[in-house]
């Protein structure tokens, strides 16, 4: 996920790690351009974007994010709450090109816009919403589902206002942040995404910024609840592990033209050479010793009193 203006000075001041990835694709396909350390730190690097220059290339933390969520790896957690999302859409301030993504920024000094329940212990209020996506449709998203990419991903942003004053703490703190993860697919037209896709072309070039009111993010949300969730960490500078992530299992459609225009965004300043907004994900992370829980029953439960019952009652048919 790409973190807000308001945490630029933390990120120059707490730089982070990477860990690449290898992605497979059949024959015959376009291939995503390889992400494995030793092929990023001998070639790709040398075009790195400016969000990684003074990143240590050498792994670190063991809850990292992004993952690739394993459909039967996936523990079913009864004990897990329906997810409430409540966005007041008059929160809504202004959409801007950052230099890695496009943001739309809310006001969050009350709980006019939160979500609770679900993983989650406390309230937490939307500070931002953005996309990830990539230069075709074959890839883009920051996680997978048994190694399936999706073109795009989006990822709303929350913070934790119970356990902190302001975003920028809760950032870099366990339990800080609490982040929906929504997949994108290619199919139909996507109504409400039309709004801010018609304002793009007004944030084309890097620090470019518009007004932007009037907007609830729940219409970019899949209709059924279902989703998944781990602790991982932010996917930019300075990846802190401070993010419950909730990965929706159902993907929103978007038609073709609408990423095509997420596309024409740049990476540059106006005045500088033009280089294309496109392929701005982290590469996969291992999963370590986490487990993914699961809203939604399959072929495995999570029973908290496992020890006492024999292994056979575990499972679900």
């Amino acid at each position: 996920m790409v973190v807000i203006n308001s945490l630029r000075v933390i990120l120059q001041a707490s730089p982070g790690k990477l860990l690449w990835r290898k992605f497979q694709i059949p024959r015959f396909m376009p291939t995503r351009p390889c992400s494995l350390y030793t092929c990023t730190y001998k070639t790709r690097n040398r075009a790195l974007h400016p969000l990684w220059e003074s990143v240590d290339l050498v792994p670190g933390g063991d809850r990292q994010s992004p993952i690739n969520i394993r459909w039967r790896d996936s523990v079913y957690d009864p004990g897990l709450k329906p997810l409430t999302i409540s966005y007041d859409p008059a929160t809504c301030l202004h959409i801007w090109n950052n230099g890695y993504s496009f943001l739309v920024e809310f006001e969050d000094s009350t709980d006019k816009s939160v979500i609770k329940g679900g993983p989650l212990e406390h309230n937490y209020r939307l500070k931002q919403f953005h996309f990830h996506w990539g230069a075709i449709d074959a890839w883009g998203s920051e996680h997978t589902v048994d190694s399936k990419c999706f073109p795009a991903e989006l990822h709303l942003v929350h913070w934790n206002a119970v356990k902190f004053e302001n975003f920028e703490d809760a950032a870099l703190e366990e339990n800080g942040l609490a982040v929906i993860g929504v997949f994108l697919k290619l199919g139909k037209h996507h109504k409400e995404l039309q709004k801010l896709v018609d304002t793009l072309p007004s944030i084309k070039h890097k620090d470019t910024l518009v007004e932007f009111g009037s907007f609830d993010p729940s219409c970019l949300m899949p209709t059924c609840p279902d989703y998944w969730t781990y602790s991982g960490s932010l996917t930019t500078p300075p990846l802190s592990e401070s993010v419950t992530w909730i990965i929706k299992k159902q993907p929103v459609e978007v038609d073709h033209d609408q990423l095509e225009q997420f596309r024409t965004l740049l990476f540059t300043s106006e005045g500088e050479k033009e280089k294309r907004m496109v392929d701005n994900f982290r590469p996969l992370q291992p999963l370590m010793n986490r487990t993914v829980r699961s809203s939604f029953r399959h072929d495995y439960v999570l029973n908290v009193r496992a020890k006492s019952k024999p292994a056979t009652s575990q499972a679900t048919p």
